[in-house]
C-alpha cells in the first residue's frame, strides 16, 4: 500500500459575495427590529396624512359614486401607496444598516411624498409643495408620536402633546399648519363704505325690497329627457317629457368615460331644466339661468333655486338649465369649444320652450311672454348667455335662430362671468339691458371679466335699456350658487386660499337677489324706480351687507358722451366736442388694467399729482361751441363720469381728493367736492391665498396685482351746481375740470358726459336744437 503525504485539508470559508448576501439577509430579516410599539402605533400620523391629502385630491376629482365612497377609495389608496412605499423604505433603512425606526421613518418619507406629488399635479409650485409635504410630515410624526405615547401606557405626555398639536392653526380637512393671513385692507374699506353710505345724503328708493318674496304663488317642476342615471328629477320624475338634441357637429371628442358617465353622447345630449313657475294666466316673461364649470360629477343646476324661488313669487317664469354634462371631468376633461355648445344649448332650450308653449295640455302653454325674455349666467354661463344673446356672431345659418327668433332677448345678467374670444370673436349687446356682478374675493374667476362685457354693450339714443355693474368687496365666486361653497378652486388648492374675509354665503346671496330681481323689475316689468338702485348703490343699502364695499356703474340711452378716450391717442382732444388741458398733474390716455396687468377694453385718463408737483393741480375739458355741444347739453340733468381709485399704485392706498368743477360761457364757475356726493372709497386689496409667499407659488402664480382699476359712476346734478352759484347756466356749459388735492393722488376718468334721468329726445332730434340764450 502506498501512502500519499500532503498537506491536511483546510476548512472551507464563505467568499465575499457570499458575505454580503449572507449580510445583507440577517439585515433584512431585522428591518423591523427598532419598529417598537410606539413607533408602530405612530405610523398612525403619517398615515392621517397621507390619507388627508389623498381624501382632498378625491374631493376635487369627484368619481360620481357620492362623497362616502370617494373617501373610502382615499383611505384604500393612501393605504395602499403608504405601505408601498414605507416597507420599500423600511427596507433600504435596514440594507444600509441605519439604526432607526426603519418602517415608521418609511411611512414618514412616503407620507411627505405623496402629499408633494397630489399638490404638485394641483398646480403649487415644487418649492411650496415641498415645504407644505414637509409640514404634513412634521405634524404626522408629532401626531403618532403623541399616539405612541398614549398607547404604551404614557398618557399624560401624550395628552400633553395632543393638546399642543390641537392649538395649531390646521387647514380644514387637511392639517398643514397654515396661519390665514388674509389683508385688513379690504375689510377697513368695507367698514367705511357702510359709515360714508349710511351719512350721505342718499334719497332712499320709493321701491319695496326686490329682494323679498313677491305676491305670486308658484309652482316647481322639471323637464327632461326622462332618462338620466344619476337624477330623479330629469329621470322617471320628470313632470314633462323633453327632446335631446344632436350636437355632433359642434362636438369633436366625447371621450368613452363620459360617455359611460351620462349613458349618452353628442348626438343624444338632453334639455333638462328646472323650472319655478307663477300661478296664473300669464303670459310671464321668460328667464333662463346658466350654470357655469363646476365639476361636472357635482351637480351644480340646483344652485340657483334661491333665484328661482323669488322670481316665480315675482312674476316670473325661472328656469335653471342643466348644462353639467359640458363641465369638466378630471376623468373625462371637458368638450372642445364648450363656451360655443354652452350658448348653443341655450338657444336648444329655447327652441324646446318655444314647442312647449304650442302644445295645449303642457304647463308651458300659452303662459311665456315672448317679448321679454332675459338670460342670467354665473361663470362660464355668465358668457355664455352673452353669446346666445348674440347669437348670429357664432351661429349664423343654424337652424335654431329661426326658431329662437320669436323670443325678444331684452335683459342679460351674469355673474361673476369670463370673458374668453370664441372663433375670433366676443359678444356685443346693442340695446340690451346688461348687468354683471363680480366680488373683490374672487379665486377662480379673479379679474372683473364682466367689466369688459359692460364696455362692450352700447345703447342708442331711443332705447330704455341700461348697462350697470356691481364690485363686492367681500364676496367670492363660488357663493352665487348656493351648492358650491366657499371654495373657489377645486381640492386640494382650494384648500391654500384665504377664506377667514370672504362674506357669509348668505348676504353674497342676498345682493344677487337684491340686484337681479331690481334688474329683472326694470328691464322686463318696467318698474323704472328701481333703477335709482344701479346709479347709486346707496339708495338701496338698506336692503343690502353693510360690512362690506361696493362700487357700482351705471350707463343708458340717454347718456351724451363728451370724452370716453376710444377714438385716438392724443390726450389734447376729447372726440370732436372738446379739448383737453393740464396743469399740476402728469396725465395719459391709457387703457384700464386688470390684476394681471391685461387690458380691459377700454381707454381712460390716467391723472397723477405727484410729490414734487406744486400749485393747483387740474385736468380741464372745454367744449366747442356748436352743434354738438348744444344736442348733447339739451336736456340733460347733470355730469357722469366714471373714475376709478388708483392711489394703491402710488402707495397711499387712501382715497382721493377730488373736486369738480364746471364754468359756463359767461364764465360763472360752480365747484363741487366729490364727497359732497359720494366719498370716493380705497380700492379692495385682496390676498388670495392664506400667506403672502403662497400666493404666488398657486395655481400657476395668477393671481397678480392685490387690486384692479375699478370704476365708480359718479352723477352729479347741475342743481347742487346752481346751489354753489346761482349764476352758473348748465344749458351753456363750457368747461369740466377735475381737481386733485391730495399730494399725491392718482385716478382714472372715463365715460365723461351728460346723463338725463328721464326721456330723451334722440340724436337727430337734439342735433337740430339750439340752447337759447340765458
Amino acid at each position: 500500500m502506498e501512502l500519499q503525504l500532503g498537506r491536511p485539508p483546510v476548512p472551507e470559508r464563505p467568499g465575499g459575495l457570499r458575505t454580503v448576501i449572507h449580510t445583507l439577509g440577517r439585515r433584512i430579516n431585522e428591518t423591523y427590529r427598532f419598529d417598537t410599539l410606539i413607533w408602530r402605533t405612530g405610523i398612525a400620523g403619517p398615515w392621517m396624512a397621507s390619507f388627508a391629502a389623498v381624501a382632498a385630491a378625491m374631493l376635487g376629482s369627484p368619481t360620481g359614486l357620492g362623497k362616502p365612497a370617494d373617501l373610502l377609495l382615499a383611505a384604500g389608496i393612501a393605504t395602499a401607496l403608504l405601505a408601498a412605499a414605507g416597507h420599500l423604505a423600511a427596507a433600504l433603512f435596514a440594507l444600509a444598516g441605519l439604526r432607526l425606526p426603519r418602517l415608521f421613518t418609511g411611512c414618514l418619507l412616503g407620507s411627505a411624498g405623496i402629499v408633494m406629488v397630489i399638490l404638485c399635479n394641483a398646480h403649487v409650485a415644487p418649492a411650496a409643495s415641498a415645504v407644505i409635504a414637509g409640514a404634513a410630515a412634521a405634524l404626522g410624526a408629532l401626531a403618532g408620536a403623541a399616539a405612541g405615547l398614549v398607547r404604551t401606557g404614557r398618557i399624560v405626555p401624550g395628552l400633553l402633546l395632543l393638546a399642543a398639536l390641537s392649538s395649531l392653526p390646521f387647514i380644514p380637512a387637511g392639517g398643514f399648519p397654515l396661519p390665514d393671513a388674509a389683508d385688513r385692507d379690504s375689510t377697513e374699506a368695507g367698514v367705511l363704505a357702510a359709515d360714508t353710505g349710511a351719512s350721505a345724503a342718499v334719497v332712499k328708493l320709493a321701491a319695496a325690497n326686490p329682494g323679498a318674496p313677491g305676491a305670486y304663488a308658484y309652482r316647481s317642476f322639471t323637464y327632461a329627457g326622462g332618462s338620466d342615471r344619476h337624477r330623479a328629477e330629469y329621470g322617471k320624475a320628470a313632470a314633462v317629457l323633453s327632446s335631446s338634441v344632436n350636437a355632433s357637429s359642434y362636438i369633436k371628442k366625447w371621450p368613452p368615460l363620459r360617455k359611460l358617465f351620462w349613458g349618452f353622447g353628442p348626438e343624444s345630449l338632453p334639455l333638462n331644466g328646472r323650472v319655478w313657475m307663477p300661478e296664473g294666466n300669464g303670459p310671464f316673461p321668460l328667464v333662463l339661468i346658466v350654470h357655469g364649470n363646476h365639476m361636472m360629477e357635482d351637480f351644480s343646476d340646483g344652485g340657483y333655486a334661491y333665484l328661482g324661488e323669488l322670481l316665480a313669487s315675482r312674476g316670473f317664469i325661472a328656469i335653471s338649465l342643466d348644462e353639467n354634462f359640458l363641465n369638466y371631468s378630471v376623468w373625462s376633461g371637458i368638450p372642445e369649444e364648450d363656451y360655443k355648445l354652452r350658448a348653443w344649448m341655450i338657444l336648444k332650450h329655447l327652441e324646446q320652450l318655444a314647442g312647449f308653449s304650442d302644445k295645449p295640455g303642457n304647463p308651458f302653454y300659452n303662459k311665456i311672454d315672448f317679448a321679454e325674455t332675459a338670460l342670467i349666467g354665473h361663470s362660464r354661463g355668465g358668457q355664455a348667455v352673452a353669446m346666445a344673446a348674440d347669437a348670429q356672431r357664432w351661429f349664423k345659418g343654424d337652424p335654431v335662430l329661426e326658431t329662437v327668433s320669436r323670443f325678444h332677448i331684452s335683459a342679460v345678467a351674469a355673474l361673476a362671468p369670463t370673458d374668453q374670444t370664441v372663433g375670433g370673436g366676443q359678444a356685443r349687446l346693442r340695446d340690451i339691458s346688461y348687468m354683471t356682478l363680480q366680488g373683490a374675493r374672487d379665486g377662480d374667476v379673479h379679474d372683473f371679466y364682466g367689466d369688459r362685457q359692460y364696455n362692450r354693450s352700447v345703447y342708442s339714443g331711443h332705447t330704455d335699456a341700461f348697462k350697470t355693474s356691481l364690485y363686492i368687496g367681500d364676496a367670492n365666486h363660488s357663493q352665487f350658487n348656493s351648492d358650491w361653497g366657499m371654495y373657489d378652486l377645486a381640492f386640494p388648492t382650494g384648500l391654500f386660499l384665504s377664506r377667514s374675509r370672504i362674506m357669509d354665503g348668505e348676504e353674497q346671496r342676498q345682493i344677487a337677489k337684491v340686484y337681479i330681481s331690481a334688474f329683472l323689475e326694470a328691464a322686463l316689468h318696467g318698474r323704472k324706480e328701481y333703477a335709482g338702485l344701479f346709479r347709486d348703490y346707496r339708495r338701496g343699502l338698506e336692503w343690502l351687507p353693510k360690512e362690506t364695499s361696493y362700487f357700482n356703474r351705471y350707463q343708458d340711452g340717454g347718456f351724451r358722451g363728451i370724452a370716453d378716450f376710444e377714438e385716438d391717442r392724443d390726450k389734447t382732444t376729447a372726440g370732436q366736442i372738446g379739448t383737453i388741458s393740464a396743469a399740476g398733474l402728469h396725465f395719459t390716455e391709457e387703457t384700464a388694467k386688470d390684476r394681471e396687468g391685461e387690458g380691459k377694453g377700454t381707454f381712460g385718463a390716467f391723472l397723477e399729482r405727484g410729490a414734487d408737483d406744486t400749485g393747483e393741480a387740474f385736468y380741464r375739458i372745454s367744449l366747442k361751441a356748436g352743434p354738438a355741444a348744444d344736442a348733447a347739453l339739451y336736456g340733460a340733468d347733470g355730469l357722469s363720469f366714471s373714475m376709478a381709485n388708483r392711489n394703491a399704485g402710488s402707495g397711499s392706498g387712501l382715497a382721493p381728493q377730488v373736486e369738480v368743477e364746471l364754468a359756463d360761457r359767461s364764465g360763472n364757475k360752480a365747484r363741487l367736492p366729490l364727497t359732497a356726493v359720494m366719498p370716493p372709497l380705497p380700492l379692495p386689496k385682496t390676498q388670495f391665498a392664506r400667506t403672502a409667499w403662497l400666493e404666488k407659488r398657486i395655481s400657476d402664480g395668477k393671481y397678480g396685482k392685490p387690486s384692479e382699476a375699478v370704476f365708480q359712476t359718479y352723477e352729479l346734478s347741475f342743481s347742487l351746481f346752481r346751489e354753489k352759484n346761482p349764476s352758473f347756466n348748465p344749458a351753456q356749459l363750457a368747461q369740466i375740470a377735475f381737481y386733485l388735492l391730495g399730494g399725491t393722488d392718482a385716478v382714472m376718468l372715463d365715460d365723461i358726459g351728460l346723463y338725463s334721468s328721464g326721456t330723451h329726445p334722440s340724436l337727430i332730434q337734439t342735433a337740430l336744437i339750439r340752447n337759447e340764450p340765458d
